[in-house]
């Protein structure tokens, strides 16, 4: 059977918007009502009818209309919008009626008494960037226009809209009378159009100045009063997510990369407030429109784009609104070649400092611009990485790592592609459930952060600061963060790793508020801001606030292990029990999908948000005072307190020691247990299971190593040996140091453990369970 072949026709399509209809109706429903009537019956429908106008859709604050000829749409809208000014003249601007105004001539498809297509989108599209009281007309819609209608029009460029991925050609019609106002030919119409058309222009030149000035003045703008924060004192500005509009759909990394680069190098600024990408980018594939990004995110101005990528050829848009009055400052478009790519972004960065009158520091204007790489390649294969690592996940942390690796051999010198592989690595280090690979990111993550170093940028500070806590070195870790948020004090990252700090060491109400700095900066906030907030309420017993910001970032999907127990906790101290065991059986789960140990009270002591050994105790004892409100058992060897082997403990630059004890290397392992030394392997069960080493006994540390077991394996006079995961992992040294507490003299602390073990190749056994049923 023939499918049925759609209907079209090419049409002139006028799209008619009222600016502020919301506004004008919650300040007077009735009225403005009546006006739109007015404006309907007296003045648009009449126009419509005189030029042979369908209306296609008809929404209470617009309409979409269809005409047959260009020259008919456009006298119809010059008409109206003429006529609505003139007889507005002596209204108060805030009671009248603003029209905005699109045309364009286009190809659609016909389905009933409805037109569908770009022909249509393109129309709305004008319509929605004009100014209010004026008219956009698309390149197409002008070209037929020429020795028919002739018209004062400014050409603003070619702009890139919403879901329409070829550029527009857009041009303005002039209703102002002092500049270039040609002569109107009317030789092609038809003779009873001559008195219309000779009373447009007269409306045209007629029409006072001052309107169109507070026609501006009065634009579908953005509320102050609805803003959801106050404006900063300086400019503020958000980037909303670049279209992409090159011929590859798969390009949108490179867009997106843009954009990020964009939002970065406006941070860096001191004089001007920018929100981050992680909230921009929410908007990213929606229908906007700015004023309501500007009331959501509470800031001044709104970069718009798009980025057309084509071989070597880069073709940047960019247009600056000004929110709160409602209209375009400026629209550019940048032109260049890859080798020219950070020139580009420059060049946008200059425009917008010089348009807001962003003052700048005397080390800001001192900076060079030198391009981070001469590599295009490097510099394409760096911005294909980070748009696997922001997906937040482990699967696309190690291909980003991958990506930002290719980028160094590309450029061994590129002193931001060795900062991103630190940040992988950091971030595999600290969340990843796979220990093995914790180990090897955390082996490689110094070196990576070396490198960067060498040329630091505010990423390189800002990891080193987070490694530096991690060992101990908070002095240290305090003067990076501080330097990372010089270099960029618009980055919200940097705030939350000022508070990591602050609540490693007891500063937690210093913490909530450096949160909320960043939560002001990044109004959608990332899983890792709002745990921090989290943990600040938690340091400070706040805890009806802590419960309702963990679940927030339990809502966002987290899979870490310590969010759980200290939400677990919170609900002890508040005397909650709904959800409680809920909240275990999925901290159990998460454990078990790991090879882990299932939540006891003295499991939240040994890993605390990637801390390999915490020396705020006080927040530790909170935590397992909550636990234990909340029912959950002891574990395994409690009859020491936590703080009685704590005290054996020493972490110097990341590496720890256990006094009273030997730490040995592999070659010493291998040695000892080579002469019948006992090993014994304190990770949880199922780890154990999938590989140890000859002859281990397996005691967890969270549920089987006890005075009693270990009693079972040798006498306080014999040598023990205990070893864990690897040196990324404290369980050994917590083990050795419980043994030294119950009075055991010939302690061996294996800190490689089995990853180093496995790395040298030495033999392993692997425990074959086996499965309900099987003989």
């Amino acid at each position: 059977m023939e499918a049925v072949r759609a209907e079209r026709r090419l049409v002139a399509i006028l799209a008619v918007d009222i600016v502020g209809y919301s506004r004008l109706i919650e300040a007077d429903e009735a009225q403005t009502l009546a006006a739109i009537k007015a404006w309907r019956s007296e003045i648009f429908d009449p126009f419509m009818e005189d030029y042979h106008g369908r209306i296609v859709k008809l929404m209470g604050d617009g309409a979409i209309v269809e005409f047959g000829s260009v020259v008919d749409a456009v006298a119809c809208a010059v008409a109206s919008q003429s006529k609505i000014a003139a007889r507005q003249v002596d209204v108060p601007s805030q009671r009248r009626l603003f029209l905005r105004m699109g045309i364009n001539l286009g190809d659609v498809v016909v389905d009933g008494d409805d037109l569908l297509g770009d022909g249509v989108n393109v129309a709305a599209r004008l319509e929605q960037m004009c100014e209010p009281g004026g008219l956009f007309v698309s390149g197409t819609a002008f070209d037929h226009l020429q020795g028919k209608f002739e018209l004062p029009l400014e050409f603003i460029g070619e702009q890139h809209v919403k879901n329409i991925q070829r550029p527009v050609r857009v041009y303005r019609v002039k209703f102002e009378g002092e500049t270039r106002h040609r002569q109107l030919n009317v030789r092609s119409f038809r003779s009873w159009l001559i008195p219309a058309a000779a009373l447009v222009l007269l409306l045209l030149i007629a029409v006072p100045a001052v309107w169109l000035t507070q026609s501006r003045e009065s634009a579908d703008a953005a509320s102050i009063e609805r803003m959801a924060f106050p404006l900063p004192q300086t400019p503020s500005i958000a980037v909303l997510p670049f279209d992409n509009l090159s011929s590859d759909a798969g390009q949108s990394y490179f867009a997106d990369g843009m954009t990020d680069d964009l939002i970065t190098e406006l941070s860096k600024l001191s004089g001007i407030f920018v929100i981050a990408r992680n909230s921009t980018f929410t908007y990213k594939g929606k229908p906007t429109k700015v004023q309501q990004v500007a009331e959501d995110l509470g800031v001044h101005y709104i970069l718009q784009g798009s980025v057309r990528r084509e071989g070597n050829h880069v073709r940047v848009n960019a247009q600056l609104i000004d929110a709160i009055d409602g209209h375009h400052l400026w629209a550019e478009r940048y032109d260049g070649e890859m080798s020219g790519v950070f020139g580009l972004q420059d060049r946008v960065i200059e425009q917008i400092v010089s348009t807001l009158s962003v003052k700048l520091t005397s080390a800001e204007q001192s900076v060079a611009a030198v391009p981070e790489t001469t590599n295009p390649q490097a510099y394409d294969t760096l911005l294909r990485g980070w748009d696997h690592l922001r997906r937040d996940s482990e699967a696309e942390t190690t291909t980003a790592r991958a990506y930002f690796q290719k980028a160094i051999v590309l450029d061994p010198n590129y002193s931001r592609a060795y900062a991103s592989l630190a940040a992988a690595n950091w971030r595999t280090s600290v969340l990843s459930s796979d220990f093995s690979r914790r180990e090897n990111a955390s082996k490689n993550l110094p070196r990576n952060l070396a490198k960067a170093m060498e040329k630091p940028t505010p990423l390189a500070y800002a990891i080193s600061a987070q490694l530096l806590a991690q060992q101990g070195r908070y002095d240290e870790a305090f003067a990076a963060i501080d330097r990372a948020m010089k270099l960029a004090p618009n980055d919200p990252d940097n705030h939350v790793s000022m508070a990591r700090v602050l609540n490693a060491t007891g500063h937690a109400a210093e913490a909530e508020q450096q949160t909320r700095l960043a939560m002001r900066l990044d109004p959608h906030p990332s899983r890792a801001t709002l745990r921090m907030l989290a943990v600040s309420f938690f340091s400070q017993g706040k805890y009806d606030k802590a419960v309702d910001t963990f679940e927030r970032v339990i809502d966002k999907k987290s899979d870490l292990l310590a969010d759980y127990a200290t939400l677990i906790s919170s609900y002890g101290h508040l005397g909650r029990t709904d959800g409680v065991q809920a909240l275990i059986d999925q901290y159990n789960k998460l454990a078990m999908s790991s090879l882990g140990d299932p939540l006891t009270v003295q499991e939240s002591a040994y890993d605390w948000y990637g801390n390999a050994f915490s020396y705020h105790r006080p927040y530790i004892t909170r935590l397992q005072e909550g636990l234990r409100k909340a029912g959950l058992p002891e574990g395994a060897g409690t009859d020491l307190a936590l703080d009685d082997y704590v005290k054996l403990m020493t972490l110097t630059k990341g590496e720890l020691s256990v006094d009273r004890t030997i730490k040995v290397d592999v070659m010493e392992a291998k040695a000892l247990l080579a002469r019948g030394v006992a090993f014994v392997d304190v990770r949880a069960p199922l780890n154990y299971d999938n590989g140890h080493l000859p002859k281990a006994i397996n005691l967890s540390l969270i549920t089987g190593l006890s005075k009693e077991s270990l009693a079972k394996v040798a006498g306080k006079e014999d040598e023990v040996a205990f070893y864990s995961h690897g040196k990324n992992g404290p369980y050994a040294a917590y083990a050795s140091a419980k043994a030294i507490g119950w009075g055991y003299t010939h302690i061996y602390y294996f800190a490689g453990g089995f990853l180093e073990w496995d790395d040298e190749g030495y033999p392993l056994v692997i425990e074959v369970k086996r499965s309900l049923g099987q003989k």
